[in-house]
């Protein structure tokens, strides 16, 4: 999994895995989530987002199925 840091007031590091289609997203208070099935472009414009949260709340958020992991 390729996991890159980011400066959020929300969101601490992304994650991605390629072969899975997974990515995993570490909230500063709230915990570790994967989500399924997001395709790698999403990954990649999620990393170039001018706002991370802004960009979660309207591209993946309620949109592919997660799990909590920690």
């Amino acid at each position: 999994m390729i996991n890159q840091m980011v400066l959020s007031r929300e969101i601490e590091w992304i994650g991605y895995e390629s072969k899975k289609r997974m990515l995993q997203v570490e909230f500063i208070v709230g915990g570790v989530y994967q989500y399924h099935g997001v395709p790698e472009n999403v990954y990649e414009d999620f990393l170039k987002a001018d706002s991370y949260c802004g960009f979660f709340e309207t591209y993946i958020k309620g949109k592919y199925p997660y799990r909590k992991v920690r």
